[in-house]
């Protein structure tokens, strides 16, 4: 990881070693003590949508991401436990991934930011109380619950792996100044 913070090129053979050491690196320094499941579940989310199609779904006018709180709302009222867990599921998934997408928005907008903290955090917690009520979903539920609790410190590793791999330009020294 030393490399990405000296701004060098850095060639990984397997993108899902490199998003677990740069998230194993981001929490120890956040001092985010997750367990080894969660840590593993964090990865694959983050190698699953390094693909951009992953984010998007199609609609008539064309290509875009579905507002969250509308994916929340569709999966809190579906109408089986199942479709309530797949809903939930994109959602949380989303929400990381909604955070990077508006980071620098989301910086000048502090109200925003807690709530997309909210919304993700809550998702996590209703998706592991759910998966909780069957007997499949019970070994997975703990690792919803602990993400759902330590929600804001994985969105602040997430952003410490963002930051790692992302070289800061002049116009984010100015975006700066606006703030």
């Amino acid at each position: 990881m030393q490399a990405m913070r000296d701004r060098s090129l850095v060639a990984v053979s397997s993108l899902r070693e490199f998003f677990r050491d740069a998230f194993h690196e981001a929490t120890e320094h956040q001092h985010l003590d997750i367990e080894e499941q969660s840590e593993q579940y964090v990865v694959n989310l983050l190698t699953m949508f390094s693909r951009a199609d992953a984010l998007y779904e199609k609609t008539p006018e064309g290509l875009r991401i579905r507002p969250l709180a509308h994916m929340l709302a569709e999966s809190l009222e579906a109408p089986s436990a199942q479709a309530r867990q797949r809903g939930l599921a994109a959602a949380r998934r989303c929400v990381a991934v909604h955070r990077r997408l508006l980071r620098e928005e989301l910086r000048a907008q502090i109200d925003r930011h807690r709530l997309h903290i909210a919304m993700g955090g809550n998702a996590y917690s209703s998706l592991a109380d759910s998966m909780q009520r069957s007997a499949s979903g019970r070994g997975i539920a703990a690792t919803y619950a602990e993400l759902a609790s330590k929600f804001q410190g994985l969105v602040d590793a997430l952003n410490e792996v963002s930051e790692m791999s992302y070289v800061h330009t002049d116009a984010d020294i100015l975006r700066l100044y606006e703030i």
